[in-house]
């Protein structure tokens, strides 16, 4: 199995987005390092080290993704018996051509938790947790959306995701088994229409999480599932709520297709 390192004097987050975005397109397996925070030669050295051990280990060269502001550093990783993949000098050259000015590198520029970002995301995160399961309703004139659905189907992990990636306070509400009786909306989201959001599942994919809740139960079952899923899809269509099976996405990608479908904005960092 080929090894695959993720390289920064920084987080190593944008290596990391970069470099599985690019593995993913190649049907083979990888074994995943990430090294953040590369910020002396010595340290460099260490990881140069790792990565040639790496390569006497397995007999195949590591790929090695790396984003350094430092240019020392950067020298030195590239010195390993690694495959080498430098994504911001690759940009660097053609954009101050296209920008006329010259860059000014500085560590950790990219990341950097300005007060602003800091307490947008906060701000959001607390607002999550705060409205998760259709706590405090009255609230939800202050969400920017209300994801709704049935039972584990997705809402508070993208709720908290939402929040913490794009400063998006978002709600969310269960259709618990009064809702499932009448299968119309609470007058609560009713007045909130507009920032209505809905998943959905598939019977099978929805059974296979609420088991690791409560094994064996009919709440878990197939049959519910299913039965839960087709009213609650109904709902959507009848009301005109947009609606997104989160099936075979992640919750990156839930996100990704929320923003698009709605027309959010990232609050300003």
């Amino acid at each position: 199995m080929r090894t695959a390192f993720y390289i920064s004097d920084g987080t190593a987050i944008t290596a990391e987005v970069f470099g599985h975005a690019l593995l993913t397109m190649f049907p083979a397996q990888f074994e995943h390092v990430t090294i953040p925070f590369v910020e002396t030669l010595a340290m460099a050295q260490q990881v140069v080290q790792r990565i040639n051990d790496c390569y006497k280990t397995t007999g195949l060269k590591p790929l090695v993704f790396h984003t350094f502001v430092d240019e020392q550093l950067r020298l030195q990783i590239s010195q390993s018996n690694g495959i080498c993949y430098d994504f911001l000098n690759a940009f660097v050259a053609p954009l101050q051509q296209e920008l006329q000015l010259a860059p000014v590198p500085k560590t950790h520029r990219t990341h950097s938790m300005h007060e602003k970002t800091y307490d947008f995301r906060i701000d959001a995160v607390n607002f999550a947790l705060a409205n998760d399961d259709g706590a405090n309703m009255k609230n939800f004139s202050q969400a920017d959306i209300i994801l709704i659905g049935v039972s584990r189907s997705g809402k508070t992990p993208t709720s908290l995701y939402l929040a913490l990636q794009y400063g998006i306070k978002a709600a969310n509400y269960p259709f618990v088994e009064e809702d499932m009786e009448a299968m119309r909306l609470p007058p609560e989201l009713k007045q909130h229409k507009a920032k209505l959001f809905g998943l959905t599942i598939s019977p099978e994919r929805l059974s296979q999480i609420r088991e690791q809740r409560r094994p064996n139960s009919r709440y878990a079952s197939v049959r519910q599932c299913a039965l839960e899923l087709k009213e609650v899809e109904r709902l959507y269509q009848r009301e005109q709520i947009p609606f997104l099976n989160s099936t075979q996405l992640s919750i990156e990608e839930i996100s990704a297709k929320i923003i698009a479908m709605t027309g959010l904005k990232r609050q300003k960092y």
